[in-house]
């Protein structure tokens, strides 16, 4: 119900412009257009280069999280091994290591999942600044009100008429893109010290002994 609200708003205001004079109601009257940005994104120069300079900045970092995982699952068998010939004392001191290690994993996953983001995002945002340009452009040379995005993880427009998607429009500009810039501005965003793209996969977490 929240999300249909906005038409529902729209719907109601519109109306209101028949009791206007037909010139002023014209100059009132407000011009929508909508793309679906996934779409345009998938076409756009240099985001292929952006995604393989991604990918291989992602195999470093999954391969320091996997090295950290397999150290705490060695940690792990190991104390499960020995744990039946272990003192009460030894035993303390083991799982202490363990879930030392254990917050040491889960730290440096956290971290390097934000820094993921944060790659992703620069290494994307040249290529999102040249569509938003195209988009900016073409809103202003046909007088459009609003362009929607109907790409978007959660739009607003649930119907709308075909005659309105702009889509392949900005696909054709965004062609016209120069792919070399695209792709240079894209693989220059270099990561910042201490912070890298999504978050690392294909890592269990090791379930640590209980006393």
């Amino acid at each position: 119900m929240r999300v249909i609200r906005p038409v529902i708003a729209l719907a109601l205001a519109l109306p209101a412009l028949a009791f206007l004079p037909r010139d002023l109601a014209a100059q009132a009257a407000p011009k929508f257009a909508y793309i679906n940005s996934q779409l345009i994104l998938a076409q756009a120069p240099g985001r292929a280069e952006a995604e393989a300079q991604f990918e291989r900045e992602m195999s470093t970092y999954r391969q320091q999280v996997k090295r950290m995982g397999d150290s705490l699952n060695a940690l792990v068998a190991e104390y499960n091994k020995q744990e039946i010939t272990l003192s009460p004392a030894a035993k303390e001191a083991k799982q202490k290591v363990i879930q030392q290690k254990e917050a040491e994993y889960q730290d440096r996953t956290k971290q390097l999942e934000t820094q993921a983001q944060q790659r992703q995002l620069e290494l994307v945002q040249p290529i999102m600044a040249q569509i938003q340009k195209i988009l900016d452009d073409i809103r202003a040379e046909n007088g459009y009100t609003f362009i929607f995005d109907v790409g978007a993880g959660t739009p607003v427009i649930v119907a709308a008429d075909k005659n309105l998607d702009i889509t392949d429009r900005v696909i054709q500009k965004v062609l016209a893109m120069s792919p070399a810039r695209a792709a240079a501005d894209s693989v220059a965003a270099k990561p910042k010290p201490g912070a890298p793209l999504t978050a690392p996969a294909g890592v269990t977490r090791p379930k640590p002994p209980t006393r």
